[in-house]
């Protein structure tokens, strides 16, 4: 214990911390370089300020994906602040409740409530105000790495310069907030321990846990997790188990509240739905998609392998990885039913088997971190980072609905900080070089991530576009615009009046206008008579894309694509459009 906390106030001082290895210890410093002294000497202002400086570009991007649920949740909010999920919206195909739409809890939809009473509902404003968040997954990364790392600044920068952080930090979904919280409740939690079981920041952190899981129920994973970290630290279950009966508390009660709001309890209701709509899927094609998905997110793992392993440890990783991606392109992995389309799988099968080979080896090599630091170090706190990754990508691959980037995010700082903890142990270049050395594969790693980022942002963008579009197009119009499709499209066209479709329910009226995206969820034939169909096109430039089934991407949901984003031409967006002659 007293090693422990000698240790920890070693890390704590700025004057000892390495940062890409930029060493300052009475001796003459080896870095010229002004910008690494700075950060070493600043390590919290330089990751705010890394951290703006990746997501502020990305403020105006369009309501994208599940973001109106969110939205919509947080506008009921501000009126009915008790009963977050007491309306209906037009869900997959028809209206439905919010409670049965809305898998995830609603305290992310609170604190949009409160941004917006603040900025408002703009793009922006809500954008601006969810970077908070990202920026305490970040900061309370490198406080978490203080206690079990010489590099946390290392292992802070690897949690931010990836796609799976960034991309999801630009969105309004709950997950990056869950994270932020997680984050701070595992140190929270660490701290307790550390200073003779200190009630107040036990419970500090009981109650952050207890917030986790109200924001997304992944968040209840951190009371087994935390349970066993604490029991291999201490030795006994006395003076902390009692603690984490706060969330156990604190969530019984929301499962009572909204059982008798709705008629069923919301935690219920979500592993219901889990386990009713999981894929068809082969396990092999599933767990190979999940190992992509896991290396793709969590890019920091694939760029630091040069550093991390051995020549002959790299040869047999790019090994099992090719010979992965060989049978995916051969088509030896059981695909099942999980890619309908399957077009882009004859059309561009060996880009995406390449691409996924390289994702492969990253998640190999994440999962071989999390294991080698437990067999070597054999610690509480190498328990701690094993069970957090692999936990998190066994639940991504066997328990969750659908393998996803949402789902992977999680595991990102316990990789950064794993990623820091081995090179702890690694002799990395010559000490004149060393922060350069360091420095490659975190630049290499932030160029894809934004790169992706910016992709994501283009393709939310077109629905934006194309709603003005058709907005301008009908502003004189007496008849009613009526389209298919979910997701930011359904939020911008609903902004002006348009109507969502719904199957065999026709109250449309002749000339009316009908709009029909190619790439939507909720996509059903239109039956009626309509005028010759004219496609407006919307393209993309980006070269990159994070969903798009005919070029095998689905950062959101795998099953439009099994990587996670794929670089390549990116399919134009269409939208089909028609004035009704025929009304039933």
């Amino acid at each position: 214990m007293d090693a422990q906390r000698t240790m920890r106030s070693i890390y704590s001082s700025s004057n000892s911390i390495e940062i890409i290895g930029a060493q300052t210890n009475g001796t003459k410093s080896f870095v010229s370089n002004g910008v690494v002294q700075w950060a070493s000497r600043w390590p919290e202002i330089t990751l705010l300020l890394l951290t703006l400086l990746c997501l502020l570009p990305f403020a105006d991007k369009a309501i994208h994906i599940d973001d109106p649920i969110f939205i919509w949740t947080a506008q009921h909010i501000t009126k009915h602040p008790l009963n977050p999920y007491g309306f209906s919206v037009m869900g997959y195909w028809h209206p439905m409740p919010m409670w049965q739409i809305q898998q995830n809890p609603p305290l992310a939809s609170y604190y949009m409530a409160l941004v917006a009473s603040i900025g408002g509902w703009s793009e922006r404003a809500l954008h601006l105000g969810f970077i908070l968040p990202a920026l305490a997954v970040i900061l309370g990364t490198y406080h978490l790495a203080l206690r079990f790392t010489g590099k946390p600044f290392v292992a802070a920068t690897a949690t931010l310069l990836t796609p799976g952080f960034l991309v999801s930090a630009t969105g309004l979904m709950c997950d990056p907030m869950m994270l932020a919280i997680w984050v701070l409740a595992v140190v929270f939690w660490i701290k307790g321990l550390e200073e003779q079981l200190q009630p107040l920041y036990l419970i500090t952190s009981g109650v952050l846990i207890a917030a986790s899981a109200l924001t997304k129920y992944f968040g209840v994973a951190l009371i087994p997790l935390l349970l066993v970290y604490s029991l291999a630290r201490q030795r006994s279950f006395r003076g902390w188990i009692g603690y984490l009966a706060i969330p156990v508390v604190i969530l019984g009660a929301y499962e009572f509240y909204t059982h008798q709001l709705y008629g069923y309890g919301l935690i219920s209701q979500a592993i219901q739905h889990k386990a009713g709509v999981r894929e068809l899927e082969g396990r092999s094609a599933r767990t190979l998609v999940g190992l992509a998905f896991t290396g793709g997110c969590a890019l920091t793992a694939l760029t630091f392998v040069p550093l991390l392993w051995s020549r002959k440890q790299v040869a047999w990783g790019g090994i099992l990885s090719a010979l992965l991606g060989f049978s995916f392109f051969r088509g030896w992995v059981n695909l099942g039913t999980i890619y309908a389309q399957e077009r882009w799988l004859y059309e561009h099968r060996f880009s995406i088997s390449l691409q996924l080979m390289f994702y492969v080896a990253g998640g190999i090599s994440l999962v071989a971190l999390a294991s080698a630091d437990l067999w070597q170090r054999k610690d509480a706190a190498s328990l701690l980072l094993f069970l957090w990754v692999v936990g998190t990508v066994f639940f991504t691959i066997v328990v969750n609905w659908s393998v996803n980037a949402r789902s992977i995010l999680p595991l990102i700082p316990a990789v950064g900080i794993l990623i820091a903890r081995r090179l702890d142990t690694l002799r990395v270049g010559g000490a004149r070089w060393q922060w350069l050395t360091l420095a490659i594969p975190l630049i290499v790693a932030g160029a894809v991530s934004l790169w992706a980022t910016a992709g994501d942002a283009a393709l939310a963008n077109t629905a934006r576009m194309a709603a003005k579009y058709i907005q301008e197009k009908t502003r004189d119009d007496s008849n009613t615009v009526r389209f298919e499709g979910r997701w930011g499209l359904q939020y911008y066209m609903e902004s002006f009046g348009a109507r969502p479709l719904e199957p065999g329910v026709y109250d449309c009226k002749f000339g009316d206008l009908i709009v029909i995206p190619t790439y939507s969820t909720s996509i059903f034939p239109f039956r009626l008579k309509t005028t010759a169909v004219q496609v407006v096109d919307f393209e993309i430039h980006s070269w990159i894309t994070t969903m798009n089934p005919d070029a095998g991407a689905g950062f959101y949901f795998s099953g439009w694509g099994p990587l996670p984003f794929v670089i390549g031409p990116v399919p134009v967006q269409h939208y089909s459009m028609a004035r009704l002659v025929q009304a039933k």
